[in-house]
Formats: C-alpha cells, sequence, structure tokens
C-alpha cells in the first residue's frame, strides 16, 4: 500500500513540473498541451517503461540457449534466485559495455526484466554475480522498478522541456528571466525526486536481496568491485541518457562524496557496512580480508 501510495506521489510531483515548465513555455495553452502529454506519458510509462529503458541501454536479451557459457550461466542463476524469491522468472539482458553494474525494471513482478553489463560478469565471480541479481530482484519484488522507471523517463522529458523555455518561453514582464530561471530548476527539481527516491530504495534492495541469496557477503563484495570498476570505465549508454542513472546499483555516472541530497546512490561503505552488520546478525562470519574467486570461479 505504502509502495502503491508513493508511486501516485511521485507521479503528482513530476506532472505538476512538467506542466509548470509547459505553462511557462506557452502560457495556459503551454500548461494544457503539457499536462495532456503528461497523460500520455503516464501511460506509455506504465506499460512500456520496462521497454523504454532497456532500449536506450542498448540491451539484448538472453535465455537457455544464449551464445556464451558464461551468458548460459547467467541467465540460469536468475531463475534459481526467482524460485528463491518465490517470484515469477524475470527477463534476462545483457548490456555490451566495460563498466561492471545492473539494474532492473517493469511495472510489476509478472512483467519485469534484470540487466547486467558484460563487464559485471567478466570482473565478480559468480557468488557475486549472484548477489547482484538478488538484489535486482528485490527492487522487483518491492515494486520500486516501477516508480524508479517512470522517474527516468519524466525526468529526461522535464530535462529536454526546460531546455526548450529558454528558447520559446514569454519574454514579456521578465518571461526571459523565468525561462532560465525554470530551464534551471526543474531539472534541478527532477534529480532531486531521482536521489530522494532511489537512497532509501537501495538500502532495502541490499537488504533483502541478501536475504535472497543468503548471504550479505557476496553482495557486499560484489559491491566494492562495482564502484571500483564503475569509476574506471564509462558506461556510454548511461552517460547519453543520465536520467537513468538511479536505476543502476551503482552510480555509472561514476558520482562520488557521501549521502547528501546531490547523490543518487548512497555511498557504496555506508552499504557495505550495513551488509557486514546484517551478515553478523545472519552469523555468517565477515573475513579480515576477504579473497573472491577469479571471474565464474
Amino acid at each position: 500500500m505504502m509502495s502503491t501510495m508513493r508511486t501516485y506521489t511521485l507521479l503528482a510531483v513530476m506532472t505538476a513540473l512538467f506542466v509548470g515548465v509547459g505553462f511557462i513555455v506557452g502560457g495556459e495553452i503551454g500548461m494544457m498541451i503539457a499536462f495532456g502529454v503528461a497523460v500520455v506519458m503516464n501511460g506509455v510509462s506504465y506499460w512500456n517503461s520496462d521497454k523504454i529503458v532497456l532500449r536506450m541501454n542498448n540491451a539484448r536479451e538472453v535465455d537457455g540457449s544464449a551464445r556464451s557459457p558464461i551468458e548460459r550461466a547467467f541467465a540460469s542463476d536468475v531463475v534459481d534466485l526467482a524460485a528463491r524469491a518465490g517470484m515469477p522468472t524475470p527477463k534476462v539482458y545483457i548490456i555490451d559495455t566495460p563498466q561492471p553494474n545492473a539494474f532492473a525494471t517493469g511495472r510489476n513482478p509478472a512483467n519485469a526484466a534484470v540487466a547486467a553489463t558484460t563487464g559485471l560478469l567478466a570482473t565478480l565471480n559468480r557468488q557475486e554475480v549472484a548477489g547482484v541479481m538478488a538484489h535486482e530482484l528485490a527492487h522487483v519484488q518491492n515494486r520500486d522498478t516501477l516508480t524508479m522507471t517512470i522517474t527516468a523517463t519524466f525526468a529526461g522529458a522535464i530535462t529536454m522541456l526546460a531546455n526548450l523555455a529558454l528558447f520559446f518561453g514569454n519574454r514579456e514582464r521578465g518571461g526571459f528571466l523565468a525561462s532560465l530561471l525554470i530551464m534551471l530548476v526543474a531539472p534541478m527539481a527532477a534529480g532531486l525526486v531521482q536521489m530522494a527516491i532511489s537512497r532509501s530504495r537501495e538500502y532495502e534492495a541490499d537488504r533483502v536481496g541478501a536475504e535472497i541469496c543468503g548471504n550479505p557477503l557476496w553482495l557486499a563484495s560484489a559491491l566494492k568491485k562495482i564502484d571500483r570498476g564503475a569509476r574506471a570505465n564509462i558506461n556510454r549508454q548511461a552517460e547519453r541518457n543520465p536520467a537513468l542513472a538511479h536505476l543502476y546499483i551503482i552510480n555509472p555516472l561514476a558520482g562520488k562524496g557521501a549521502d547528501n541530497m546531490f547523490s543518487t546512490h548512497p555511498v557504496t561503505a555506508n552499504r557495505i557496512a550495513a551488509l557486514h552488520k546484517l551478515a553478523g546478525e545472519m552469523n555468517i562470519p565477515v573475513p579480515a580480508g576477504q579473497h573472491a574467486a577469479r571471474p565464474w570461479g
């Protein structure tokens, strides 16, 4: 119930931002047009958000007949994890980029998809990949994916519309300055909504994902490697579509800093510490020095 209310609240906020920018761009007529577009976007985002996001990331679907043994094993492990979570098996996708990362999308567990990068499969061992996929399945199970994907769709649209405000806004009675202001404020407001929903959901998905895979240390080790790899490798798909950054398990734009309103993700060290604490509660000892196996060893 709370998840549904958060989604509706988010839709209302994003729609209001979109309509407000429409008013700056074209007055009352622009506001009405923006409202109509927002209604259409709500419908499109609900029914096709997963397809839109996957297409924007150039993701390709994999299954049991995948072209490489690693991809076949990866798809098989997602099936096993979904069964452990007691949920339908999502579609499985691969994104061809050297940056290790992953995300989930879809409007509900019955219409969900998980995606991992080729860099993730090349960098992590099999247990770590399982921890990451369990985290993504937790997002699906918690029904975070709809909210997060709709946010990405609206944030991108608001940014685009706000940029138009500078060139097409009403220049009378200070309209130009208002257009300039909304061009700056609207994307920032949309970004703040992204950040607010993302950080709290990441911590919860870490916890639930650890329960699904059975060992918080798998995800903790994975996060450390992904964080390092995200800073060392460029994710070109994400760079072209920065509004999608909050979907990933680690910021693909290599954001840095601490847990503040300008970061789309919790700082990785804090997430790892929370997972280590959870491991202690599950009576799983945390080694002083963790030496992971070779990838897929």
